[in-house]
């Protein structure tokens, strides 16, 4: 049984870890660089970028992460879409720079403007989409697949050994991209 890893910093990683387990991987919360080398993949899940990027740095992950996802999957969900984009604007901030997408923050608008929708998928079937304060991918480089799209804006993309989503499938319960992401393990 594979391991995975949800950055425990900040965000929903405990309905990231019961999707994991239903999708039947091991689940880990990942706080420490020693709790994350034990682990086959990570999923960054949904909270607010700016802070995770504080609290990667403040318990020292930021390098430990980049390292990892150069030799092991990533799997960003929302704010975890926008720390795995290689440029990030509204406003522009660092990043892991570990997928060659562009992502503007908050591009659906404020709290009030969250949504949730039926998408279709390239694989998956038809699935529902939870976006909250998401980010829109306005950029996809060379060797990135888009999976699903959503008002014209690629919002489940695939590259290489990562995945990102700008949405939120651990609150739909389908369990289809937790499955695919131990899949890729």
């Amino acid at each position: 049984m594979k391991t995975v890893g949800v950055l425990a910093l900040q965000g929903d990683f405990e309905a990231h870890r019961k999707a994991l387990e239903r999708a039947g991987a091991r689940a880990v919360e990942v706080r420490t660089a020693e709790e994350l080398e034990a682990c086959d993949g990570i999923i960054l899940p949904g909270g607010e970028s700016t802070t995770m990027l504080k609290l990667l740095d403040i318990e020292g992950l930021t390098e430990p992460l980049k390292r990892f996802g150069e030799r092991k999957p990533i799997y960003g969900t929302c704010a975890g879409a926008i720390l795995l984009a290689r440029d990030v604007s509204n406003p522009p901030q660092a990043s892991l720079n570990l997928m060659d997408i562009g992502v503007e923050r908050n591009g659906y608008g404020r709290q009030i403007d969250s949504s949730i929708a039926r998408i279709a998928t390239e694989g998956a079937g038809e699935i529902e989409a939870v976006f909250i304060r998401a980010p829109i991918i306005r950029r996809v480089g060379d060797g990135v697949r888009v999976v699903a799209s959503y008002r014209g804006d690629p919002v489940w993309v695939e590259q290489g050994r990562h995945m990102v989503t700008t949405f939120h499938p651990e609150l739909s319960g389908g369990g289809e991209i937790h499955r695919r992401f131990v899949e890729r393990l």
